[in-house]
């Protein structure tokens, strides 16, 4: 249970949780500085900072992006999205052309991607454009960030996602499936035990 406790706070980052959770436990120490690297790249990506996540990422292991072309791609377009929202056109441009356009005739498939982060220059509102103002939403950034922290985690030997969340997602999962078959203590998400009449479901 404490191995299983302790996969928890490593994936999902909270370093000081996880000092004080082996001090306590005793838990197969493991060195913390990898994952506050990690979470400082990740962090740098969900506040806009692409630029300062790529400089992070080459000091913790620069082979990442090395093998996983798409992930750097994604990186660099959202680093000329950045660009853009901050008004900076020509060098967004300037950088398009220097970075992003090779990279495009490396892999055609991220061509319509280019032209689509190009487009945002024409036009001073894309309110009325979804196709355009998804490049500019923030769930973006988030996305990206949680893409490049599961590519690092893979790197290092490691899941993407914490043994912990896979159990509970699993519970639910069945728990599900059991809701025709019998009446029981339900757990429900709010981690409260409610005790459900399922028969009245049906």
């Amino acid at each position: 249970m404490n191995k299983l406790v302790m996969n928890f706070l490593l994936i999902e980052g909270y370093v000081d949780a996880a000092e004080k959770f082996y001090m306590e436990t005793g838990t197969e120490h493991i060195d913390l500085t990898t994952v506050t690297d990690r979470m400082a790249v990740k962090s740098a990506v969900e506040s806009e900072n692409v630029a300062e996540a790529i400089e992070k990422l080459k000091v913790l292991n620069p082979k990442i992006l090395d093998t996983n072309r798409q992930l750097f791609f994604r990186l660099q377009q959202q680093r000329m999205i950045e660009l853009i929202k901050n008004g900076k056109n020509e060098e967004a441009l300037d950088f398009g052309k220097e970075l992003l356009a090779p990279m495009c005739e490396e892999n055609q498939s991220f061509l319509k991607d280019l032209e689509r982060t190009v487009s945002l220059l024409a036009f001073e509102s894309v309110e009325d454009k979804p196709h355009l103002r998804e490049l500019l939403d923030m769930s973006r950034c988030l996305n990206i960030a949680s893409d490049l922290n599961a590519a690092i985690l893979t790197n290092q030997g490691l899941l993407k996602e914490a043994n912990l969340r896979t159990l509970v997602t699993l519970f639910y999962f069945w728990q599900t499936l059991l809701l025709d078959l019998a009446i029981y203590p339900v757990i429900s998400r709010t981690t409260k035990f409610d005790y459900v009449d399922l028969s009245a479901l049906s």
